[in-house]
């Protein structure tokens, strides 16, 4: 490896002509032409964000849009600048503004992407940190005239792999790396673009505007990835070899895993669960919150969320309380004594249902004689509500509440377990009550 020393020496034309290569007046018109061009590219980036306001479902919004378009539009202004007055004069200054906005450009154009796609943090703050500083040396290196010295002696840094005796340098790795990046960045921005606009779109179901969302997710990495490595010079047949052992690896220690992603889509395409249905799945009964490619993720009444394996929903019976109806049935079960009036019970329990304001009319509330049970008289009441996603735990507060009121105002007792006990004479017991005589 070698590491030839970088020509210093090189001195770039913008300090060429700020030893005296060009006169005051070249300099001011070179001044008034970056000043115009900026101008120019503030007031058509206003028009700009005034004809196109964007669109809430592209997450595109007038800010957005005139941090990212206002350094584009100035650097094809100062373009067009440089053109017509390089014929004439130097245009160090210009193109020094030139690097500059490619750098702003480069910079903005980063955050917005990333911060569609990275959530809010430190690590978002981080990324936004490294493209800065990568873009504002390469615009140092590019003005001081350093920039092919330190990519030459990037590319003498290196060393040979394989038995092609390919010559791997660090210029070459980075450039990978930035292949990579910026491809991957893309792909999951675009993916995150279509992701936003179509579960915004209200005419298709939200199982189908998930499977199209995850699947473009996946399309759009896998065409990046196919993108970059050839930018590289990394042959993608290669991959066959690695796409085989993947798959026997898939057939023996991630076939669970395999099995949990196909049941996700199965059951995204088949309707067979979606967003806010109501359901019970491996004795854990809530809503159904969010349907993952691995797993589903099922909120009960308590608050607790359970991350079940999306194969059983696939392999198990699921209880689906709202597949066809929102509506679903409450059982209260209520005990009375053997002396109580059944029928003016049952017509209790009716009354108290009726006075719930979640109980619905109909289906109409049931009151049944359930069971004659060892401590007394069964009786059931089954009500129905439209709201199961609310929980059942406030109605049948309420519901229990106003029967107690209702039995305790009409004479109906609750039964409550009764022992008794009795005393049965034997002749050591009648040997101590005469002693006890006597």
């Amino acid at each position: 490896m070698t590491n030839p020393d970088i020509d210093w020496s090189s001195v770039p034309a913008f300090l060429a002509d700020a030893a005296g290569g060009a006169t005051p007046l070249q300099w001011l018109w070179q001044a008034i032409t970056v000043l115009a061009a900026l101008l120019l590219a503030y007031l058509l980036t206003r028009l700009v964000c005034r004809r196109f306001p964007g669109q809430a479902g592209w997450r595109f919004g007038p800010r957005e849009i005139g941090r990212v378009v206002f350094p584009l539009l100035a650097l094809t202004l100062m373009a067009v600048c440089e053109l017509a007055l390089g014929r004439f004069q130097p245009v160090a200054l210009v193109n020094v503004a030139k690097a500059l906005l490619w750098a702003l450009f480069v910079i903005r154009l980063a955050v917005f992407m990333l911060a569609q796609i990275i959530p809010e943090g430190a690590f978002l703050r981080s990324a936004v940190r490294i493209i800065a500083g990568v873009a504002w040396i390469g615009v140092v290196l590019h003005v001081t005239g350093l920039l092919p010295d330190v990519i030459a002696a990037l590319d003498d840094i290196g060393f040979t792999v394989g038995k092609n005796k390919q010559h791997v340098t660090l210029w070459l790795a980075l450039q990978a790396a930035a292949a990579l990046v910026i491809t991957l960045t893309v792909a999951l921005w675009l993916g995150r673009l279509t992701e936003t606009r179509v579960l915004a779109a209200k005419s298709l179901q939200m199982s189908t505007r998930i499977v199209i969302s995850k699947l473009v997710r996946a399309a759009a990495l896998l065409i990046a990835v196919l993108i970059a490595l050839p930018m590289v010079g990394i042959d993608i047949t290669t991959l066959s070899i690695f796409s085989g052992a993947l798959a026997v690896g898939m057939g023996f220690g991630l076939q669970k895993i395999a099995s949990n992603y196909v049941s996700g889509f199965i059951v995204l395409l088949d309707n067979s669960l979606r967003i806010g249905d109501v359901v019970t799945v491996d004795g854990r009964r809530g809503e159904v919150r969010a349907i993952e490619s691995r797993y589903t993720v099922i909120k009960g009444g308590d608050g607790v969320e359970s991350i079940i394996p999306n194969e059983l929903l696939i392999t198990q019976s699921v209880s689906h309380h709202t597949y066809t109806d929102p509506k679903v049935s409450m059982v209260v079960n209520v005990s009375i004594t053997y002396d109580s009036d059944v029928d003016r019970a049952r017509e209790l329990l009716l009354e108290a249902a009726a006075h719930q304001p979640r109980v619905i009319d109909d289906p109409k509330s049931v009151a049944r004689l359930k069971n004659l049970g060892e401590h007394g008289i069964d009786l059931e009441l089954t009500v129905w509500i439209k709201d199961p996603l609310a929980g059942e735990g406030e109605v049948r507060s309420d519901l229990l509440r106003e029967i107690l009121r209702a039995f305790e105002a009409h004479a109906i007792h609750i039964p409550y377990p009764r022992r008794e006990v009795r005393l049965i004479a034997t002749p050591e017991t009648q040997d101590l009550n005469v002693n006890s005589k006597t």
